[in-house]
């Protein structure tokens, strides 16, 4: 068999030598043959298949380690390593290109020859927190106010009081005046607060060990189902004021909607298990709404669970308006009910007596909460 020389291997690879000499320290591209005087290395023709597949997942910017997972994989499960990697790398790009624009349009408003030209906005709001037709309690909790808007919902023993810590421990961002700049660090901060006051609560919870996913919501996994050894936990989703800008907070599934100039998108993403697979490709939105799993979270907050927040920065707009709910309404009421509501309901305190009412209507499966705020002039 005919061998290549490095560098015509490096060639054909559209890879260095310096990177093959590495890629071969790793174990992760090692050489067909090495000169025992020169120490020259040489590689077979069939190894430049591989050789191609790493440059690529280099310039997707993938990292060594995980290369090598994909590398030792069959070729569907690596087209799903693939899909998974780039799912994440997409949603930090996004989470990013805000926080660019944030910052483009905060240090553009420094310049002191422009004026300001956009009037000051105010926020209406509403909320309103019910039991359901099936639970016992209420482990839900819901918060608004004139800066702060949250809504989190407890799970395991303690639950009830886990998402009570959560909302209090960002309350007092209603009373500081934070600038603008500072908005995402404060938001921040305040989540670290609530996660070591959660995880106060949950210590005292009888505890088996963290298990990789946590449970919430109704169906399988529900409580301390499939969550069980976590002790209590939450979710939460809040949203701060600044009078024209919203910074975001969101882990968990309980979610954030946007109704604006007629259509309604929803700004968070579920950390949940069944759609991390809807992300990678596995299960299909329709699959994942009838999945046994889909109340599975891999991010909450609480004793031995994955605390990282999303957080991101929301431009108002006059007429804008936001529903934060907990999965007790979003699980069993659709998004064109949630859209007629939102859409029809001017007043934010009759639109949160509807949706909570659309919940119970449809079983009340589930403790079910949610927060009404219109953007006015």
């Amino acid at each position: 068999m005919d061998l290549l020389t490095i560098g015509a291997f490096a060639k054909a690879s559209r890879l260095s030598p310096k990177a093959l000499r590495l890629y071969d320290e790793l174990g992760l591209l090692p050489p067909a043959r090495v000169d025992p005087v020169t120490g020259y290395r040489h590689y077979a023709p069939a190894q430049l298949e591989r050789a191609r597949l790493v440059a690529w997942l280099r310039r997707l910017g993938m990292p060594l380690a995980r290369i090598q997972r994909v590398c030792a994989l069959e070729p569907d499960q690596a087209a799903q390593e693939i899909r998974s990697f780039w799912a994440q790398a997409e949603a930090d790009t996004a989470a990013r290109r805000d926080l660019a624009a944030f910052l483009v349009d905060h240090l553009s408003r420094k310049d002191p020859a422009m004026t300001p030209v956009t009037a000051p906005l105010e926020i209406r709001y509403a909320a309103l927190s019910d039991t359901g037709l099936v639970r016992e309690h209420n482990q839900d909790t819901a918060y608004a106010g004139s800066r702060l808007l949250a809504v989190a919902d407890g799970f395991g023993g303690a639950g009830a009081p886990a998402s009570a810590a959560a909302v209090d421990a960002l309350k007092h961002l209603e009373t500081g005046g934070i600038p603008a700049g500072s908005l995402l660090n404060a938001l921040e901060d305040a989540v670290e607060q609530a996660a070591r006051a959660v995880r106060d609560i949950a210590g005292t919870e009888p505890s088996t060990g963290a298990p990789s996913e946590l449970g919430s919501g109704p169906g399988p996994g529900a409580g301390t189902g499939a969550g069980a050894g976590t002790g209590a936990g939450t979710t939460l989703t809040a949203m701060l004021w600044t009078g024209s800008q919203l910074a975001l907070v969101h882990i968990g599934d309980s979610r954030a909607y946007l109704l604006r100039e007629g259509e309604l998108f929803r700004i968070t993403d579920d950390h949940t298990l069944v759609q991390s697979l809807v992300d990678e490709g596995r299960l299909t939105p329709e699959e994942a709404a009838s999945s046994p799993q889909r109340s599975l979270l891999r991010r909450a907050l609480g004793q031995g669970a994955d605390g990282t927040p999303d957080l991101r920065l929301q431009e108002a707009r006059p007429g804008d308006r936001y529903l934060l709910c907990s999965d007790g309404l979003s699980t069993v009421v659709p998004s064109d009910a949630l859209h007629r509501v939102l859409s029809g309901t001017p007043e934010p305190e009759r639109a949160v007596r509807a949706l909570v009412g659309l919940a119970n209507d449809s079983g009340g499966p589930d403790n079910v909460s949610c927060v009404v705020a219109d953007v006015v002039g």
